[in-house]
């Protein structure tokens, strides 16, 4: 951190205190709220008085550089332009730059960057996920090299669950959690439920809205959350675990009927990020397993993730000494994410004046290896709506399958009688994944059923749907 090493070149040039330059790295619409922020006087005032330092905004690296600049240029604020350019590497190398923020997003790119950042001992930020989520070398990069390496905004926007993952409950043991982590779906599932929307057009409203992109497959299919999902667990589980391995489904099979169902019911759905710990096998041998998924799963209309409407976001976390902790609010967009990114650069500059006093940047905690609950032993209450022939003989037929498979049934209602298919819906107590496939697989092949509509996990109280 050279700018810190001599007290001259370290102090600005009314001698406030030490100063620290800070390379940005993608202007969109997060970076470009964190350049106004660094470049406005009572922003960047307020943002000094708590990291204990100057910043100073010295590099910019975006694709469209006139464009970008002319923005930056015309926000008005009298302090000096940053260099723009549209060289990553050259923007973070700088020896004048202590303090990287990387929100170029992607990971080849990206990655490139946030590895030498590390790798010449500055500080990052970033809110980049899916880098996080599939590259988790990157902390021991940042271990060895005693850098800090920040990331609150890369899970739920504003919400800094994060650090009270890592530094309010790190005297704390957590059980579970429970995340709705990603806002279009949120949307798609509000639009849904409040105007009988299908997908498709929620979807639609959603892109025409700005809330999912043109292929909306990393949000819709569930990628985006499990990437979150991965990081959730490193802090609250201490588990490293790559989003591939996390069982995850999205809400393209979500349909109008099955919400309006669920409400009847007293159920709401949403797309949740759930993580628990389980104890050991049954039979006795390892330790406890980590049990990772994203899916559609409803969830009594009076727990308070189902007041979690549109676009917004929350995570509910069940702690043994604090018990059930909830945090909510804004999980996209400029300014809310921003907020994050401007806190975890105060963190950051705290850590690297502490650094240049000659205290070390703590290594986070050692990940451990709790086993994998298999997709089979998992446990959940179900929902399911079966389209069958009205006739006699059928709903006995359904039940003598799920009886079969050792499934107990809740309750069961028909909607629709006579003229055509009608609809079975059940309710079925807890069950494994795997009696639930022998169950279905068997009503699936009955003559009278002309498909399993819907199949969705029920949330139980404490958080899960084990």
């Amino acid at each position: 951190m050279d700018a810190l090493k001599s007290p001259t070149s370290g102090r600005g040039s009314d001698g406030a205190g030490p100063v620290l330059g800070v390379a940005l790295l993608g202007c969109g619409n997060v970076g470009f709220e964190v350049a106004r922020a660094l470049r406005d006087p009572l922003a960047l005032a307020a943002l000094e008085r708590q990291a204990g330092a100057r910043l100073q905004l010295r590099s910019v690296a975006v694709r469209d550089v006139a464009r970008r600049s002319a923005q930056l240029a015309a926000d008005g604020s009298a302090a000096a332009l940053p260099t723009f350019g549209d060289d990553v590497l050259a923007a973070l190398l700088r020896p004048d730059v202590d303090l990287v923020v990387e929100l170029i997003g992607g990971e080849e790119r990206a990655g490139q960057a946030v590895r030498a950042a590390l790798a010449a001992g500055k500080a990052v930020v970033t809110a980049n996920k899916a880098l996080l989520a599939a590259q988790p070398d990157l902390f021991a990069i940042a271990d060895a090299a005693g850098a800090p390496l920040l990331f609150e905004a890369a899970t739920a926007g504003a919400i800094p669950v994060l650090r009270a993952l890592e530094v309010s409950l790190a005297g704390d043991r957590v059980q579970r959690l429970a995340g709705i982590v990603n806002g279009t779906c949120n949307f798609i599932l509000t639009r849904m439920a409040d105007d009988g929307l299908s997908f498709e057009a929620a979807l639609a409203e959603a892109q025409a809205c700005g809330f999912a992109e043109a292929d909306p497959a990393a949000d819709v299919d569930g990628i985006d959350a499990a990437s979150k999902l991965a990081l959730l667990a490193r802090l609250a589980f201490g588990a490293e675990v790559a989003p591939s391995r996390i069982d995850r489904e999205g809400i393209r099979g979500v349909r109008a009927e099955d919400i309006r169902r669920a409400r009847e019911l007293g159920l709401t759905i949403r797309l949740l990020a759930i993580g628990e710990r389980l104890p050991a096998a049954g039979d006795g041998r390892g330790g406890e397993r980590l049990d990772l998924r994203v899916h559609p799963t409803l969830l009594p209309s009076s727990h308070p993730l189902a007041a979690v409407r549109g676009p917004m976001n929350a995570v509910w976390v069940e702690a043994s000494l604090a018990g059930p902790l909830m945090f909510y609010g804004q999980g996209a967009g400029g300014k809310p994410t921003a907020s994050a990114v401007l806190g975890d650069v105060v963190a950051a500059a705290r850590a690297l004046l502490a650094r240049s006093g000659g205290a070390k940047v703590a290594p986070r905690p050692a990940c451990s290896t709790l086993a994998p609950v298999q997709a089979a032993e998992r446990q959940s209450a179900w929902h399911v709506a079966c389209l069958v022939e009205d006739r006699p003989g059928v709903l006995a037929a359904i039940a003598l399958a799920f009886a079969r498979a050792d499934v107990s049934v809740a309750s069961c209602v028909q909607h629709g009688r006579g003229g055509g298919p009608v609809e079975l819906v059940f309710v079925l107590h807890r069950a494994r994944e795997a009696q639930m496939a022998r169950a279905l697989g068997e009503i699936e092949a009955l003559p009278w059923v002309s498909e399993v509509a819907s199949r969705l996990r029920v949330l139980d109280d404490g958080g899960g749907s084990r």
